[in-house]
């Protein structure tokens, strides 16, 4: 017999080869489990091409390590078909690893047919090495072969099976994986190569040469390998990109549409959400013939709270109170928020005391005293309540009406809840229709000022005015403020016309400077609404800089009922304001809150005493005592003070004996509108 001995480098290579190609195929199974259809189909015969073509290059290389006396040849037609064998078994591998299950049946069966194509391989290309004489086989190495190759491809398929899915260290265990895949593989070779018995004088023939063919092999194989690796690579990553930037995309779009009927702050449904189950709830119940309350749930002083503590603070009780809510409806009824602090209700009922007994226990619950940003807090819930069908047979119809009642329980004592009734929305929409006048009348420049004039009480010249608004309504005539600014306070339209008042206070004021009346102030009412505007100090400023006024010369009324309601910023609001020279004055002080703690931190530099004091003025009188009282507190404080609504000369020369400083009443001159002001002047 021939001693065969083996090069331990090309050993080396085949090995290598044998876990490369390994590893291709586990990465390609993965490739083929990952995509779908047709792409899937490519990856399948790719991957089995490349897994042939590892298989048999390393076989070859394991060949060409054979160092022998005698020169060998190949065979071309056998070498190409162990080839095709390889690539065969390859592919029979993959798609049986493409199975959603592999059972032990499975298993076995698919073990012996890949094990028996590769050892066809094999014994084919040993066929295809040309010598003479042949080449005798050994039957035990020959049935040892099998067998190794057997147990080498149970253990591809069952590798290559339970990883083509892992996710997590996937790349450290398809490195083991390939490298027991690989010396599985190897060994049969080198077993099979033990089976082959070379005669002593056996001589080789001509033939593809061994001397560059296990380089040429090595390299091509590798190559081939390497690029299938690196594609599958590359495209598992751009797969792994796509996919990350698809579930981005699809994230995105849930979180878009959650915003698109959820709201931010309390995670309930929105308007538009609303509207839309709504409208299925109606059509529900109007084939069933079923009932369902629709209520509308606004909360009371909210908005004092949110100034006083703040939008942040704000935030958190509104959270607050629809927890407390969720905690009552116990999945009775559906809440969404229509915005600020606006909710609606809608729940199936069958009889109204269920949609009463409901309210009552939000109403109640959500009255106890709140703890937020570590302060107090209170606020309260007004509820209206519209049942289907008896108030509104379509949305708008219930919607409209369970508001209607809702303004209604405002308009009567908050804090409760009102069933709807016919006549309940007359005032609403009176009310609406007054606001939709007002914003029209802005427009249309219909508001006007008249302005009372301001007598110093020493010598009884005229010193300024106090700036009126008046509505030159276009079918009405001229409407005092009485009948419209109340609206226009509880709507939040007072701020665009308290500033066009100032404006024009400003302008006309200018207009009398450049007449020569230099001397003269104005006076403006501030609502409690613009008070509570962080820009107000920037805006009087504009307008006085607009106009070119000297600040001293605008004084700012306020009740004390206004600044109450956020102490802290209305005081440094004000005084911001009387810093840079612009005067201060208390309206109807005494008739509200009247603390002298607070009235001592306030900016001011003017007392108005309320024209209710000045009505009783006789010598004794309860009035006359507290008039005083006022006077001399108003002194101690350094502040002036001005007595309004002096219609009565007894009223005259008893505020000027006291010692006020300013004279305002129907006595002295009424409200006259500006083109009036100079002539009235004259005359006195």
């Amino acid at each position: 017999m021939m001693v065969v001995h083996y090069n331990p480098v090309l050993v080396a290579i085949s090995f290598l080869v044998a876990v490369v190609a390994s590893y291709t195929a586990l990465d390609m199974a993965g490739r083929v489990m990952e995509v779908k259809n047709r792409a899937a189909c490519w990856w399948l015969a790719g991957g089995g091409t490349a897994m042939g073509i590892g298989i048999w290059a390393m076989h070859f290389i394991g060949m060409l390590a054979m160092v022998m006396p005698v020169k060998l040849a190949y065979n071309l037609p056998l070498t190409l078909l162990s080839l095709l064998m390889g690539i065969a078994a390859s592919l029979f591998a993959l798609r049986m690893v493409c199975h959603a299950v592999l059972p032990l049946r499975r298993l076995i069966t698919g073990s012996i047919s890949m094990g028996s194509g590769i050892a066809a391989m094999h014994y084919t290309g040993m066929m295809a090495v040309e010598i003479f004489p042949a080449i005798t086989w050994d039957p035990y190495w020959v049935a040892a072969s099998f067998m190794v190759a057997f147990i080498a491809a149970g253990c591809a398929l069952y590798l290559t099976f339970h990883l083509r899915q892992r996710r997590r260290s996937v790349h450290a265990y398809r490195v083991i994986a390939a490298c027991i895949m690989g010396g599985g593989i190897a060994g049969m070779h080198y077993t099979g190569m033990m089976a082959a018995c070379f005669p002593a004088h056996a001589h080789g023939a001509h033939g593809l040469n061994r001397n560059w063919m296990a380089l040429l092999v090595t390299l091509v194989s590798l190559t081939i390998l390497g690029i299938a690796l690196l594609t599958s690579v590359l495209d598992a990553r751009l797969h792994t990109k796509t996919s990350e930037l698809v579930n981005l995309l699809a994230r995105a779009n849930a979180e878009l549409e959650k915003r698109a009927h959820y709201d931010w702050l309390t995670g309930l449904p929105n308007r538009g959400w609303l509207e839309q189950q709504l409208a299925a709830a109606l059509d529900e119940a109007r084939s069933e013939n079923r009932r369902f309350a629709l209520m509308f749930l606004d909360l009371d002083d909210f908005k004092q709270v949110n100034d006083r503590l703040g939008h942040q603070s704000g935030d958190l009780l509104l959270v607050d109170v629809v927890a407390r809510m969720k905690r009552v409806l116990m999945d009775r009824g559906i809440l969404a928020r229509l915005g600020g602090d606006e909710f609606v209700l809608f729940m199936p009922v069958t009889r109204a005391m269920d949609a009463a007994t409901l309210a009552k226990q939000l109403v109640d619950n959500v009255a106890t005293p709140y703890s937020v940003a570590q302060q107090s807090a209170r606020v309260s819930l007004s509820v209206g309540i519209a049942l289907y069908p008896e108030d509104g047979r379509d949305v708008r119809e219930l919607m409209f009406n369970a508001d209607t009642a809702m303004y209604y329980t405002k308009q009567h004592g908050r804090n409760n809840f009102h069933f709807y009734q016919a006549g309940m929305g007359e005032s609403q929409i009176q009310e609406n229709q007054l606001v939709s006048a007002m914003h029209q009348a802005l427009r249309n420049q219909e508001f006007c000022l008249y302005y009372q004039p301001k007598f110093s009480a020493p010598t009884g010249a005229i010193i300024g005015f106090e700036a009126l608004i008046r509505w030159q309504h276009p079918e009405k005539g001229l409407l005092a403020p009485d009948s419209f600014l109340p609206c226009a306070e509880k709507y939040g339209l007072i701020i665009a016309v308290g500033s066009w008042v100032l404006d024009e206070a400003c302008r006309q004021l200018a207009q009398w400077h450049a007449q020569g009346a230099t001397h003269w102030s104005v006076a403006v009412n501030l609502s409690a609404l613009q008070l509570a505007q962080p820009g107000l100090v920037a805006q009087v400023l504009a307008c006085l800089e607009k106009y070119q006024l000297p600040p001293d010369v605008l004084t700012l009324e306020i009740t004390e009922t206004s600044a109450i309601n956020n102490p802290q910023e209305s005081a440094s609001r004000l005084a911001q304001l009387k810093a840079r020279g612009v005067k201060i004055s208390i309206d109807d002080f005494g008739t509200g809150y009247a603390n002298l703690l607070y009235l001592k931190a306030l900016p001011a530099s003017e007392l108005k005493i309320d024209r209710a004091f000045i009505i009783d003025t006789d010598p004794g009188s309860q009035n006359t005592a507290i008039v005083a009282l006022i006077i001399d507190l108003a002194r101690s404080l350094k502040l002036n003070v001005v007595a309004e609504g002096v219609e009565t000369e007894a009223q005259k020369d008893f505020f000027t004996g006291l010692g006020c400083d300013v004279l305002q009443g129907y006595l002295l001159g009424k409200p006259l509108p500006a083109q009036s002001v100079i002539p009235f002047f004259w005359e006195r």
